[in-house]
């Protein structure tokens, strides 16, 4: 699909990078006259027949000895990279400053001398990395920096005597709001690790599965019913209602409303009202809160947070509520919970409804992944339709906002089951069901049925049922909106849509093409790091986890191919770009399939990296060379 004047050698691009985009004339005019017999070889060991033609292996099986020498070169790496070398900078972790001295309180350490970290500040500026640059993110946004002197920007807001400086005026405009919500406090961190949490409403539902109701305990219904008609009992100020101590579930600040007392009726609930709408997947690793801040600038209306296991959450795992955090730009969004037993799904789900703000509850039943697989997780959930059933009942009973289901075609390739699901899904009471045109044996190859999603939208109806898969413009969102879906998720690897291309959003919004330049892509990186620091910090420990989910989102983004170098459009799903220069040194350094040129990416934006550093992607199918 590259026009034939861009398409080079796989060493003849990495000399080009290597020379920093200086070649001579003469130079290439003769990659010029090479070109034509070269481009043929100049792609990496392509997918196409794979893709084009599924199931025809013994079709061409004459002349096999040329091919049998191609065959290990073939081989795709797949999965996930699991022996990663620790990318933490522990050189940096030997003196690190105690933060009650950033934050000006160094006389009332809570540890004491037995504090290990230091408090002389000259003894710790004298260990501190340089500076990366003269302006910091944080003090130029909100006008003050709570890193101090450990800011690797800080000579943009340390006066003398290391005093870190304030920006009144700018400072107050932003006192007293709420940028990022769904945070975990320390006082329910160490209750869930003592297990002093009450779960009332999730103990009766699980005490109806135990007194041999099966699944339909007091799920509800997602069309009303009986439920609708007649108030249930035991609702209301009954002491399984309320929390441990008595006191109700549900925050009581402010004047006391029917709904302070009486539970809501399947009828009564939220609406998500989102058909229509483009739906930014889930996305792990890559779907944190800087990357959905940017999909939300190119149009994103529906976000959803990175899937989190609900047993981490019940243990009060720090990083595993950092993935519920909402930035106040996310005006439409949900969380993703994992988990294979009904008691530990509604339990949360009972928890995240009275402790964090969010839109709407998603069960992933997508999953792949082996580790997720063989626990009961994930897309084995389609395989267990009792526990499945029992999980969807359970959680739609103790939330108040709608409840929704990720799922695939069915576990084996062949053998789609998502059309009988997708039925009793419904009658369990779920709100929408987003649908990924492929089956777990497939991951994320080959190309996605929307035929049968099609189908399965009409069975779903009058539920919603969003589509997802080989979303990558805005032509393929406009021939799956015909199919009859709700609304389209815009998602992850191969396809990668979002991940390849952030500003898809922007092309199905306005409906075209965008021929987005280098310098506009790296504007977006830019945007990217800047949202990182507010994010993780602007100090040492911030800085180099923003560059790690830089080098993450850049193993997917070399992957994009710029609109003026193709001869038809669209770029073509399931295919790995070719070796091709750039129409500038930019342009060619992101199309770079090499991890040591997406650090050369990451230092012009957030400065060397630290002795020693190394970096191998999550993803093996991103390492190629």
């Amino acid at each position: 699909p590259l026009s034939r004047r861009f398409l080079t050698s796989k060493e003849q691009f990495h000399a080009y990078l290597r020379a920093g985009g200086e070649e001579e004339e003469e130079e290439k005019e003769g990659r010029k006259e090479e070109e034509q017999v070269s481009s043929a070889q100049s792609e990496p060991p392509a997918k196409r027949a794979k893709a084009e033609e599924p199931g025809h292996d013994g079709e061409s099986q004459g002349g096999a000895g040329e091919e049998e020498k191609e065959r290990p070169e073939k081989k795709r790496a797949r999965g996930q990279n699991k022996s990663r070398p620790c990318m933490k900078p522990n050189c940096y972790e030997q003196s690190r400053l105690c933060p009650s001295v950033t934050q000006g309180c160094a006389g009332r350490c809570p540890f004491g001398p037995r504090c290990r970290f230091l408090h002389d500040v000259s003894q710790y500026l004298a260990a501190k990395p340089a500076d990366l640059g003269g302006r910091c993110v944080l003090f130029d946004t909100f006008g003050h920096c709570p890193y101090g002197v450990t800011c690797r920007f800080g000579r943009a807001h340390l006066g003398d005597g290391h005093r870190n400086l304030v920006n009144a005026a700018l400072a107050r405009q932003w006192e007293g709001k709420l940028l990022v919500r769904n945070g975990l406090s320390k006082e329910l961190q160490q209750r869930l690790r003592k297990r002093k949490v009450a779960f009332g409403k999730a103990e009766e539902f699980l005490r109806g599965l135990r007194g041999g109701k099966g699944g339909r305990a007091s799920g509800g219904s997602a069309e009303g019913g009986p439920n609708c008609t007649a108030p249930q009992e035991g609702l209301g100020d009954s002491p399984s209602s309320r929390g441990a101590e008595g006191a109700p579930s549900i925050p009581t600040l402010g004047p006391l409303t029917d709904e302070d007392v009486t539970k809501l009726r399947p009828c009564e609930k939220k609406k998500l009202e989102i058909q229509g709408k483009l739906y930014l997947a889930p996305l792990t690793t890559c779907g944190n809160l800087p990357f959905r801040r940017v999909c939300k600038r190119f149009g994103a209306d529906v976000t959803c947070g990175e899937m989190a296991v609900c047993t981490n959450l019940l243990q009060g795992q720090s990083s595993e509520w950092a993935l519920l955090k909402r930035h106040h730009t996310e005006d439409i969004f949900g969380v993703q919970l994992e988990g294979a037993f009904p008691d530990t799904m509604t339990k949360c789900a009972e928890l995240l409804n009275r402790t964090i703000d969010v839109d709407f509850v998603d069960i992933n039943v997508g999953c792949p992944i082996d580790l997720v697989y063989k626990k009961g997780g994930g897309c084995a959930l389609m395989t267990r339709s009792n526990k499945f059933e029992q999980i969807v009942r359970g959680m739609n009973s103790v939330l108040d906002v709608p409840l929704t289901v990720k799922i695939r075609t069915g576990v084996q390739e062949k053998v789609n089951v998502a059309h009988k699901i997708i039925p009793r899904i419904r009658e369990w009471g779920a709100a929408m069901v987003t649908l990924h045109g492929r089956s777990r044996e497939q991951r994320y190859t080959r190309s996605a049925d929307w035929d049968y999603i099609a189908e399965c939208a009409r069975i779903a109806s009058p539920m919603p049922l969003f589509g997802n898969g080989d979303i990558l413009s805005y032509e393929d969102a406009n021939r799956a909106m015909q199919m009859g879906v709700s609304g389209i998720m815009i998602a992850r690897q191969v396809p990668v849509g979002a991940l390849i291309k952030p500003w898809l959003f922007t092309e199905i919004k306005e409906q075209r093409h965008w021929d987005i330049s280098s310098s506009e892509r790296f504007d977006i990186l830019k945007d990217f790091t800047n949202y990182g620091l507010e994010h993780w910090g602007s100090d040492t420990q911030g800085v180099e986890k923003t560059r790690k989910f830089l080098l993450e989102w850049l193993s997917f983004l070399c992957r994009y191919i710029p609109v003026g170098l193709l001869e038809h459009l669209p770029q073509r799903i399931n295919e790995r770009p070719p070796y091709y220069l750039g129409r500038d040194y930019l342009e060619t350094l992101m199309a770079s399939q090499n991890v040591d040129d997406w650090i050369k990416i990451s230092e012009l934006l957030l400065g060397p990296v630290p002795p020693s550093f190394t970096f191998l992607p999550k993803h093996k199918a991103n390492s190629y060379r």
